[in-house]
């Protein structure tokens, strides 16, 4: 099924292209959601259109590439976003935003795969690397600013980024130290158990007992001379056979 992503989606594309997706999910992400839209004929050629139009500005020339680069030094890009008191984003500001903020601001067009970074999730200061073209390459200094304020200076926005990643890191460490106390306190009551037990082993020896036990049972004087008597004793005449297999 061909939708017309509405936003950047990883591993699908990037906003008004026209991609190819399984229709499952399509009807049940991307539509939903409000990501894509399905392509229509008369969708589709709009945004062939608008494309179009906006390719006329692309550079296609070294000169036309250096004045556009020139200008683009200059341009400061402002992103008004929702942020949490840690300074982490609850949208992001993407290579697709870059873009559509510099047509907006500069009509100048620039491909978006070849904006140089990746997806903002912070408030901040950003020199954003654009390839305008082929060995033509600038930096266009980017804003991402609370909502409502203005962004504080870079010493404090390090201090935020390191408090958000020590609450990040902090209940990994508390996990840590609950698995170390239990191990612990495991080991303790093992060894309380191994001082109270009684020692295993063998009990009190009965030396007496051990003794009668092993002393030899006494044989009666005439058990021989008995033995010998009940013994049948073969005739004179008598003479072994001889082995068959000899």
């Amino acid at each position: 099924m061909e939708v017309i992503l509405l936003s950047d989606v990883e591993k699908v594309g990037l906003r008004g292209e026209v991609v190819d997706v399984a229709r499952g999910y399509a009807r049940n992400f991307l539509l939903p959601r409000r990501l894509a839209e399905a392509a229509t004929p008369a969708k589709v050629a709009e945004v062939r259109k608008r494309e179009q139009l906006r390719a006329r500005h692309e550079a296609k020339s070294v000169d036309q590439a250096q004045a556009i680069a020139d200008t683009l030094r200059k341009t400061v890009l402002r992103f008004d976003v929702t942020a949490g008191p840690t300074g982490r984003l609850f949208g992001s500001v993407t290579p697709t935003d870059i873009a559509d903020e510099l047509w907006r601001t500069r009509k100048i067009r620039i491909d978006r795969r070849k904006i140089g970074i990746d997806t903002i999730k912070r408030i901040g200061r950003y020199d954003v690397p654009v390839q305008v073209f082929q060995d033509v390459d600038v930096e266009v200094k980017t804003l991402v600013v609370p909502e409502g304020g203005e962004l504080p200076p870079d010493e404090e926005l390090a201090a935020m980024e390191a408090a958000e990643r020590g609450e990040e890191a902090a209940p990994e460490g508390e996990q840590q130290s609950e698995g170390l106390e239990q191990l612990e306190a495991e080991l303790a009551a093992e060894d309380e158990i191994g001082a109270t037990a009684e020692p295993e082993g063998p009990g009190e020896i009965d030396v007496t007992g051990a003794e009668s036990e092993s002393e030899p049972q006494s044989v009666p004087e005439d058990a021989f001379d008995r033995a010998d008597a009940d013994y049948e004793r073969p005739p004179d005449d008598f003479q072994a056979e001889p082995d068959s297999e000899s």
